[in-house]
């Protein structure tokens, strides 16, 4: 298979860059790790007058740990370097947990922060992660907008249908340090390692002095076609003494009511929604052994 004709441009600054979005609007595509966006060319579901690849910003290579514990995370940064940076598992360990479940090291090796995100599909790791973790999402334009931030709860918009604009960039994520007693969880379920998951989610609860739950996040992969969270679960959660019991309660109110996965060849929807459940009581069982010791 072949990709349809296009024009080949390679910007040589962020600037030139957003020009050209600017000029080409929605007639053109933007190349980053090209992991996502090739096949989808190779298969005609996409037919871009323009390419524009952005592989030569290299000013969008980076990651920055600030004072106050945060992450800055460039868009053309690779998986694979987010994944070895020795920084990510103390400054943010659910994503650094995130990373190796993403397909495999060749893919992560190409494969960008900026260019999952934007691809926002709702079976991938990533988008997923950067929910739970309430990231902020850096976007910029050649327009009037010049730049804006938009959190990750309203950037995935539908299925891969994000807020960017025609003329817009992903620039940058922003991942906030966790608060102090957080623990963290990433579980899913794949016929084989680097499988799309069946089903799978990042489980995130803050535990008070007194051992009482503070806060909860739930946001679940393949359940949707959007990172789905799960607000009425962690309400269920917050302000109440972990327990096995109270687990398995919001586990099935989050696996019966708030998530809407759909049948595939692989898995019916009914099989997805019970992995789901399952995933989730294990996935609060171990965020609270690790909020009991952070």
């Amino acid at each position: 298979m072949k990709p349809p004709p296009f024009e080949y441009l390679a910007p040589a600054t962020l600037d030139e860059a957003l020009e050209l979005l600017a000029e080409k609007g929605g007639e053109a595509k933007v190349l980053a790790g090209g992991q996502s966006l090739v096949p989808v060319l190779n298969f005609r579901l996409a037919q871009p007058a323009f390419l524009v690849d952005i592989n030569g910003l290299d000013e969008l290579d980076y990651i920055e740990v600030e004072a106050d514990g945060s992450l800055r995370i460039g868009a053309m940064t690779r998986q694979r370097r987010l994944e070895l940076d020795p920084r990510i598992p103390l400054r943010a360990p659910l994503l650094a947990a995130t990373m190796p479940l993403i397909a495999h090291p060749q893919i992560r090796n190409r494969g960008t922060v900026g260019g999952s995100l934007a691809h926002a599909d709702p079976s991938g790791e990533l988008p997923v992660a950067a929910v739970a973790l309430d990231a902020e999402f850096v976007l910029r334009s050649h327009s009037r907008r010049g730049e804006r931030v938009v959190p990750a709860t309203d950037f995935f918009e539908g299925l891969m249908t994000t807020a960017l604009a025609e003329d817009e960039l992903l620039c940058e994520c922003r991942v906030p340090a966790a608060p102090p007693g957080t623990g963290w969880a990433f579980r899913e379920v794949a016929r084989r390692h680097g499988d799309y998951a069946h089903a799978g989610l990042a489980a995130r609860l803050t535990l008070a002095d007194d051992g009482k739950i503070v806060s909860a996040r739930l946001v679940y992969l393949s359940a949707g076609e959007v990172p789905m969270s799960a607000p009425r679960a962690c309400a269920m959660l917050e302000g109440e003494e972990p327990s096995e019991g109270l687990f398995a309660e919001a586990a099935s109110t989050a696996a019966r009511d708030e998530i809407d996965p759909s049948d595939d060849i692989h898995a019916t929807a009914a099989f997805k929604r019970h992995l789901a459940e399952a995933l989730t009581r294990r996935a609060l069982a171990i965020a609270l052994d690790r909020a009991r010791a952070a």
